[in-house]
């Protein structure tokens, strides 16, 4: 329940809602040593992931995130301003992991031609440098058993290297790495040469999309959202969008519509309670997506559960994969959380996702999407990113803030989903 005794909390229980961001934004702002002193108190118990990046959506009387990535691409669509301070969170994690690391092995996607990601690669390497660090590339394909020179569009370079495993360690080259770091999501499963090595992986193996599952994230994230409500007297509703997940379903054959029907059903009349609770005149909707995977696939917006059994062959077929070929038999019905956003030249529908290393927010950008509405997936083809100021103006401040206190909820999450692997590998 709203506590009514924070005056900023009481405009929120008014039924004029369209101006509650305001609202929780000044919230948070009031409460940034409370806020900050909590969180210190959360990473004094629980380590955070070595890195996220995590995509929010923000309406007028809500802001949520919908998707937090453990193994983050993207990085060059940081601004250059940020990578002092990355450079800074870097040197504190790997202080932590393995003080006497002169460098680490990163193990990238199984790419060969998305010159995107490798733009990310290279950013993540100049970061590493600026914090004193080597970064080599040890790639998985089989095709690569030589070094391979890469040159980019941005004028930087990178070298990918075969990885190899010696006894229980791996390495490129003759460099034996401290620990290693993983940027494959592991879609395809975990990878043999990886399994039981030394050397300490992070995230490790049980974060990637073979084993990890959204729903779980976001039972956690539940959890933690009703703990920050009560810490600072909000309705948790307001950064947390309502979910259930479906579990055994085939799009092609047509498998666990029923399943998923009612399960749609049950979220847009949650969500339409609480929009009769707040005044808001808006049309409820939900996500449907792959419980596991990433890259903006298997997705897709409904507003009637009807629209399941309605599915044509080609929405079918679209549903039923994900990365990699990934058959898609479970599903997140998540509540969809309006985009009020619009950025750039001309104005496109947008979406903030920001970064972090360790517990650190380290920047952000927003990506936009020109043909795209605000309840649609904006990580699709045909998006594109403007990176966020690193030192957001005197009127962006508070809502920058409240991004980072929101990233890093969903980052607590995370961290508890990596301690339920741990004990669960135990």
């Amino acid at each position: 329940m709203v506590k009514e005794s924070h005056p900023a909390v009481a405009r929120l229980t008014n039924t004029a809602i369209h101006s509650a961001m305001i609202n929780i934004d000044t919230l948070l702002h009031a409460q940034q040593t409370v806020i900050e002193q909590w969180f210190h108190r959360q990473w004094q118990r629980l380590p955070a992931p070595f890195y996220a990046s995590v995509d929010l959506r923000y309406a007028d009387f809500k802001l949520a995130p919908i998707d937090t990535n453990l193994f983050p691409a993207g990085f060059n669509n940081l601004p250059l301003s940020v990578y002092p301070r990355a450079a800074d969170a870097v040197r504190a994690e790997v202080e932590r992991l393995c003080p006497s690391a002169r460098g680490t092995v990163l193990v990238p996607e199984n790419h060969t031609r998305n010159l995107f990601y490798f733009e990310n690669l290279a950013a993540l390497s100049a970061i590493f440098t600026a914090a004193g660090l080597k970064v080599r590339m040890g790639s998985m394909l089989p095709e690569i058993t030589a070094p391979m020179p890469m040159a980019l569009p941005s004028g930087r370079a990178l070298v990918l290297e075969p990885l190899k495993r010696t006894d229980n360690k791996v390495r490129v080259d003759d460099f034996e790495p401290c620990f290693v770091l993983l940027n494959n999501d592991l879609s395809g499963g975990r990878p043999a040469i990886l399994e039981n090595i030394d050397q300490p992986i992070v995230p490790p193996l049980a974060l990637g999309w073979s084993s990890r599952r959204k729903s779980d994230h976001f039972a956690h994230y539940r959890d933690i959202a009703a703990e920050f409500g009560n810490l600072v007297g909000i309705d948790p509703w307001l950064i947390d969008p309502i979910f259930r997940n479906c579990g055994q379903i085939d799009f092609q054959n047509r498998e666990g519509e029923d399943c998923l029907s009612y399960n749609v059903e049950a979220v847009l009349q949650e969500v339409g309670e609480k929009y009769r609770q707040y005044g808001i005149d808006r049309q409820p909707f939900v996500i449907v997506k792959a419980d596991a995977g990433t890259y903006g696939m298997a997705i897709m917006t409904i507003t009637h559960p009807d629209q399941v059994r309605e599915l044509n062959r080609k929405q079918r077929t679209k549903m039923a994969h994900s990365k990699e070929g990934r058959a898609v038999t479970q599903v997140l019905v998540q509540e969809g959380v309006y985009t009020s956003e619009t950025k750039g030249t001309p104005p496109a529908t947008s979406e903030p996702v920001i970064y972090m290393i360790g517990p650190r927010v380290i920047g952000g950008f927003y990506r936009l999407h020109g043909e795209r509405g605000p309840t649609e997936n904006l990580n699709a083809p045909g998006m594109r990113f403007e990176p966020m100021p690193a030192e957001p103006s005197a009127g962006e401040a508070g809502l920058f803030y409240a991004y980072g206190v929101t990233a890093r909820l969903a980052l607590l999450a995370a961290a508890r989903e990596m301690q339920a692997a741990d004990r669960d590998a135990a």
